[in-house]
């Protein structure tokens, strides 16, 4: 009997210390972590970052995918190029929230149910990826991301689970709906962005490609399954309030409005050149001066950089860099001279060619959603010909 009770005392220490041991190993608890946009043009997509909270310590360590070092050797050469190289950070979490605090910007958590295993693993990996000689990475504003980086992360935990949920769904939206609803509060840079975007940017999205945008990504999250098949979010937590103007809802986008614009301007040239044909001239030479140079960036990221989505742009035959040929015909027409022979089939063949972006509309192959801006611009090249060519010659 005394050796019973010495066994069973020996069996109860061993359970105690396994017990201790396990809880001194305990799995840490990933979140991922959303920030609303900014009002700095940079910030307009949001940001999103994976955080593991020590439940021994109470440390949380936010795991941060969009740092890069504008000091580094041909930083510009990169960025003009399309190869920037990001690295991932670790800082802790309170730290990483003081900017977003500073500015406004909302900041939720996502607390993920994941098993211990996949927990541990996931910390595991992205302690080795913070390294120095781990942490960089080739940055793409669509595919290779902030935000890409966290789902890869997490779909590597679940072991592939969570693609497998998300590859297969679409809600219809592209690279360019998503980036020109995110910029439209700046002016300057949904245009740009809507203009130097050709076909590549206009293929409908799944909604693992969609994550490429951190609050759809949190989305997402909030309606998949984890391994086990619970919820993958397990509790949703507010950080930091949201103060400055939300997120820009998704709108339809309507050609027609740019029709009527196009057309407007069409007829007052058209009346005006009837009338007064060196205030056409300039208006010819400044829009000539804007194709110009507007065609010559776009032919740049086709041929001279790496930004696949700005390739085989169909702007480029509204925004026509042969119109640095009429520049000396709009100065000609200034000067209240007759346009000679060779400006004015030029001059057709420019507007012939603004109406083949037209007619590319009626293929559907390598589809680019520039309606908007064929028709605002294909009427505007059409009285540029009338005026200076039909015009002309009904006038002598």
């Amino acid at each position: 009997m005394p050796r019973l009770s010495c066994l069973l005392a020996r069996a109860g220490c061993a359970l105690l210390l396994s017990l201790l041991a396990c809880a001194a190993t305990a799995a840490p608890r990933i979140g991922v972590m959303t920030m609303q946009p900014g009002q700095v043009f940079f910030e307009r997509f949001g940001h999103d970052a994976i955080v593991v909270a020590d439940p021994d310590s109470g440390q949380a360590t936010s795991y941060n995918f969009g740092f890069f070092d504008p000091d580094e050797p041909d930083f510009m050469g990169r960025f003009i190029d399309g190869k920037m190289l990001y690295y991932l950070v670790a800082l802790p979490v309170q730290q990483d929230l003081e900017s977003y605090r500073a500015e406004g910007r909302g900041v939720s958590i996502q607390w993920l149910d994941l098993t211990a295993p996949q927990a541990q693993a996931l910390a595991d990996a992205l302690a080795l990826r913070a390294r120095p000689e781990n942490a960089r990475y080739p940055y793409d504003y669509f595919t290779n991301n902030c935000a890409t980086q966290v789902r890869d992360a997490l779909d590597a935990a679940l072991g592939g689970t969570l693609k497998k949920q998300l590859a297969g769904r679409s809600r219809g939206n592209t690279y360019r709906s998503e980036s020109v609803r995110l910029a439209s509060p700046a002016w300057w840079m949904w245009i740009g962005f809507d203009l130097g975007f050709g076909p590549y940017a206009d293929q409908q999205l799944s909604r693992w490609e969609e994550s490429f945008v951190p609050m759809r990504l949190a989305e997402a999250l909030a309606e998949v399954d984890n391994t086990q098949g619970r919820p993958l979010v397990q509790q949703t937590q507010q950080l930091l309030p949201h103060r400055i103007a939300p997120e820009p809802p998704e709108t339809a986008r309507r050609w027609w409005p740019w029709l009527l614009a196009g057309m407007g301007i069409a007829l007052a040239l058209v009346w005006i050149g009837a009338r007064r044909r060196r205030v056409v001239a300039a208006v010819a030479l400044l829009f000539w001066i804007v194709c110009t140079l507007a065609g010559a960036l776009m032919l740049f990221i086709w041929f001279g950089t790496s930004h696949i989505a700005g390739w085989a742009n169909r702007n480029l035959l509204l925004l026509d860099p042969l119109c640095v040929l009429l520049l000396p015909a709009a100065v000609r027409a200034l000067r209240g001279r007759t346009l000679k022979a060779w400006s004015r089939w030029l001059l057709r063949g420019v507007a012939a060619l603004a109406l083949l972006a037209w007619m590319l509309h009626w293929f559907p192959f390598n589809v680019q959603a520039n309606m908007a801006w064929v028709a605002l611009l294909v009427p505007v090249h059409l009285a540029l010909a009338y005026v200076f060519t039909v015009q002309r010659s009904l006038s002598r």
